[in-house]
C-alpha cells in the first residue's frame, strides 16, 4: 500500500514539473531544422517559447538530461486529414467534403481537437498538421488549415492557408478539359478587383457575367477563395504525377504567378531541372517505388535523393493520416537511398513551415514556439520513440488508446477480462 502511494506521489511531482515556468533540456544532440550538421547544446524553454540555446550551463525549474538523445523540432504533417476524418470508411465521421461549395469549401470549423488520431500521432512526434479536404468537383478548390495538435478545445490554427487541386489519372475528366477549366478559372480570378467583392449581390453579378463561373454555378464563397488564391499568393497544392502534367502546371504557374506546390510527382525526376528552375516545392512519399498507374512509371526509391541534388525543396507524406507518423520511416528510407540526413529532417519540420508560411515553428531557434521532440534514439528509425514531446513549451501526455489497452492487459493479468480497469 505504501509503495503504491509513493509511486503516485512521484508521478504527481513529475507531472507538476512538466508544467514548470522554465524547462531546460541539457546535453542534447540537436538537429534544429536549419543547420546541415547537428550540434551539442542546451535548450531553455520559458513561457512557451525557446528562450535560449547555448552550450553554457543554465538554470530552470525543471531539467531534462538528454544525454545520448536526439532533439528535433516537432514533425509537421503536410498532407493529412487529422481532426476532420476519424474512420475513412464511415461517412458520419468524415468532415472533408461539401455538397454545396467547391472552390471555397473550408474544413477549418469541423476540426476536432479530441480526435483519436491526434494522441496516436502526437505520441510519435507529430506536433502539428495541415489538414486538407477531399478534392472537390472543381480541378482547383477546397481550403486546408493548419492546426496545433495539443488537444485543447481552444484551438490554435492558421485558417484557410492553402488551396488544393487535382490533375490526372485519379480524376474523372480528360486532362485537356481539366487544364482548360483550370485556366479559365484562373483567368476569371485574375480579372476580379477587390471592389467587386464588396457584397454578395456584386459577386452574383460577377458570376453571371463570367461563362465559366456561371457554368460551374459558383457561390460568393467560391469567388472570394479564387480571388485570395491569385491576389494573396495563397499556396496551391496540385496532386499529379505525370511529367507532361507537371510541365503544364509550370506554364500555369508562370502565367498567373501561382504559389504552386506539387503533390505526388512520381515522374518528377524526368523534369527535375524545370521544377528546380521554377522553384516549386514537392510533397512526395519517398517509399513509393512501384508505379500504381501509368502516370507513375518513373517511380524510384532514389527519387528523394535525386531531387535533393537538383536543389528542390522536398516535403514528405504518407498514404494514411491514422499513421501519419510513419512519415519519419519514409524519411529514413530516403536517407538509406542517398538523401542527406539533414534534408530528411527538414522535409518533415522546417520546410513545411517555410512553404506554408507557418511563423515561428518548424525550427529550434531562439524566440520560436517550443514545439520540440526528445527522441530515445535516431528519429528516422521506426523503432525509436519520443521520451518527451513539447507543444508551445508544454510537455504533452504521451498516453494513447493503444498504450492504455497495453497497460490494461499487462498490469492486471490475474483478473478476468471483465474486471480489468
Amino acid at each position: 500500500m505504501f509503495t503504491k502511494i509513493f509511486k503516485t506521489f512521484l508521478c504527481l511531482v513529475f507531472v507538476g514539473s512538466l508544467f514548470a515556468d522554465t524547462t531546460l533540456i541539457k546535453n542534447a544532440t540537436i538537429y534544429d531544422g536549419v543547420k546541415n550538421i547537428p550540434f551539442e547544446g542546451n535548450i531553455l524553454i520559458e513561457n512557451g517559447t525557446i528562450k535560449r540555446i547555448s552550450s553554457a550551463n543554465m538554470q530552470a525549474d525543471f531539467v531534462i538530461d538528454a544525454s545520448g538523445m536526439i532533439v528535433t523540432p516537432g514533425i509537421i504533417g503536410t498532407d493529412t486529414n487529422i481532426g476532420i476524418v476519424e474512420i475513412g470508411a464511415l461517412s458520419v465521421t468524415r468532415d472533408d467534403s461539401s455538397n454545396i461549395y467547391s472552390i471555397g469549401f473550408s474544413i477549418h470549423d469541423a476540426f476536432n481537437p479530441k480526435s483519436t488520431l491526434i494522441p496516436w500521432n502526437r505520441s510519435n512526434g507529430v506536433t502539428s498538421a495541415l489538414s486538407l479536404p477531399q478534392n472537390t468537383s472543381s480541378p482547383i478548390g477546397g481550403l486546408g488549415s493548419y492546426f496545433l495538435l495539443d488537444g485543447e478545445l481552444d484551438i490554435t490554427s492558421n485558417k484557410d492557408i492553402v488551396m488544393i487541386g487535382n490533375i490526372g489519372g485519379s480524376s474523372n475528366k480528360s486532362r485537356a478539359e481539366t487544364f482548360s477549366v483550370m485556366d479559365d478559372l484562373l483567368s476569371f480570378a485574375s480579372s476580379i478587383n477587390a471592389r467587386d467583392l464588396s457584397s454578395d449581390s456584386d459577386i452574383a453579378d460577377l458570376i453571371e457575367g463570367s461563362p465559366i463561373a456561371d457554368f460551374m454555378e459558383l457561390h460568393p464563397r467560391d469567388v472570394k477563395a479564387l480571388f485570395k488564391l491569385v491576389n494573396d499568393n495563397l499556396p496551391l497544392i496540385i496532386s499529379t504525377h505525370r511529367a507532361s502534367d507537371i510541365l503544364k502546371l509550370i506554364e500555369l504557374k508562370e502565367k498567373y504567378n501561382l504559389n504552386l506546390i506539387i503533390k505526388g510527382a512520381q515522374d518528377a525526376s524526368l523534369v527535375a531541372s524545370q521544377i528546380a528552375e521554377s522553384n516549386i516545392p514537392l510533397i512526395i512519399n519517398p517509399i513509393n517505388n512501384i508505379p500504381d498507374s501509368f502516370d507513375e512509371l518513373a517511380s524510384n526509391i532514389q527519387m528523394a535523393s535525386r531531387l535533393e541534388k537538383k536543389g528542390i525543396n522536398l516535403m514528405f507524406n504518407t498514404p494514411r493520416s491514422h499513421n501519419f507518423h510513419l512519415v519519419r520511416q519514409g524519411a529514413g528510407v530516403a536517407v538509406a537511398n542517398g538523401m542527406s540526413y539533414e534534408a530528411a529532417i527538414k522535409a518533415i519540420t522546417s520546410t513545411p513551415a517555410s512553404v506554408f508560411n507557418i511563423d515561428q515553428r518548424g525550427e529550434i531557434k531562439t524566440g520560436y514556439f517550443a514545439d520540440i521532440v526528445i527522441w530515445d534514439a535516431d528519429p528516422l528509425e521506426p523503432s525509436s520513440m519520443p521520451e518527451y514531446v513539447f507543444i508551445n513549451g508544454k510537455a504533452i501526455d504521451l498516453t494513447t488508446r493503444s498504450s492504455r489497452l497495453r497497460d490494461r492487459y499487462t498490469t492486471q493479468p490475474e483478473k478476468p477480462n471483465t474486471y480489468r480497469n
